[in-house]
């Protein structure tokens, strides 16, 4: 017989082992996600506020560092007149480069939706562009472009047409940028194609015995339940064009007359050129806070064009 000491003893020993394996029930879980979480503070949060901080100082390769304010700001925004031409065309080519995107990107996953036989194969050419590296990719172009002897204008040629020189022209040289970087729309297409095989094929199959029109369902079907995946592909884009540095920085290195000098590239040769670090970790959180900017006004105006199925259901039974 255990003594009433020993039975407390053995009462005690065993709530602590239960809470000692409760809690490495729900430490267990952050176990398994720490490697993720470790390389968030290390590579993403902890690089993010030591750039804020290294904005607001004077912070070069080599030498001393010295907190100037936000003088980095005011010099960017009042003196330095690249800071608004390169935005200026980085915004011209925004302005083409995102609703091509999106609209030739839809098209294909439209195309690509249709059963037909060679489907699988023709997914799978138009996606591959947008897995080449930037520097395989700017080889192909540099070739296609050439005035001397690109396959583009020898194309032209054989029509009559004198091809310009791409990019030793200024008129020409951001629309074969826009080109070059739609080369890579597979992945716009693939996100888009998803959507539209996740449509109810009964919507299609009504409209149909209804009489509505290729065009009407897709007007009035396919487009708006694709909305939210446009929506995505929309904020996605204008982060890319605001991004667009490889392509421009090795086929054209921002010229001519610095018609291809896009905000990227100057972030990068304030970095990495000119090696004042601190001026450029201020471009690159001007660049978030309009990329954020613009992202916000797209989110606010997706109540007016997204359309939402749970979200309608729900209104539909607080009416009922």
């Amino acid at each position: 017989m255990l003594g009433e000491g020993e039975m407390t003893t053995l009462v005690v020993q065993d709530e602590v082992a239960e809470e000692r394996h409760r809690f490495i029930e729900k430490l267990t879980p952050y176990l398994f996600i720490s490697p993720w979480i470790l390389g968030f503070l290390f590579f993403t949060l902890g690089p993010l506020i030591f750039s804020f901080i290294m904005s607001f100082y004077d912070w070069p390769v080599v030498g001393e560092r010295t907190f100037v304010g936000l003088q980095n700001y005011q010099v960017m925004l009042t003196e330095d007149p690249l800071f608004w031409d390169s935005l200026w065309i980085t915004v011209k080519f925004g302005l083409f480069f995102v609703p091509f995107n999106v609209i030739l990107g839809l098209l294909l996953a439209v195309l690509l939706n249709q059963k037909v036989i060679g489907t699988g194969f023709f997914r799978t050419i138009f996606y591959l562009p947008s897995v080449i590296s930037g520097v395989a990719l700017v080889t192909i172009w540099a070739w296609i472009y050439s005035h001397e002897y690109g396959i583009l204008n020898f194309l032209l040629g054989l029509a009559g047409i004198e091809g310009p020189n791409w990019l030793g022209d200024p008129n020409w040289s951001l629309l074969a940028i826009v080109i070059a970087s739609l080369w890579g729309l597979g992945g716009t297409m693939l996100i888009l194609l998803t959507g539209l095989q996740s449509i109810p094929k009964e919507l299609y199959e009504a409209a149909k015995i209804s009489g509505v029109p290729a065009w009407a369902r897709l007007v009035y079907i396919t487009i708006p339940m694709l909305s939210p995946m446009l929506l995505f592909t929309v904020i996605t884009s204008i982060i890319s064009a605001f991004q667009q540095l490889t392509i421009a920085l090795l086929l054209t290195g921002g010229g001519p007359l610095e018609s291809t000098y896009f905000f990227a590239m100057y972030i990068y040769d304030n970095a990495f050129k000119y090696f004042e670090m601190g001026f450029a970790a201020a471009n690159s959180w001007v660049m978030f806070l309009i990329i954020l900017a613009l992202s916000m006004m797209v989110l606010k105006s997706s109540s007016a064009w997204v359309y939402y199925e749970g979200e309608m259901k729900k209104t539909e039974a607080n009416d009922d």
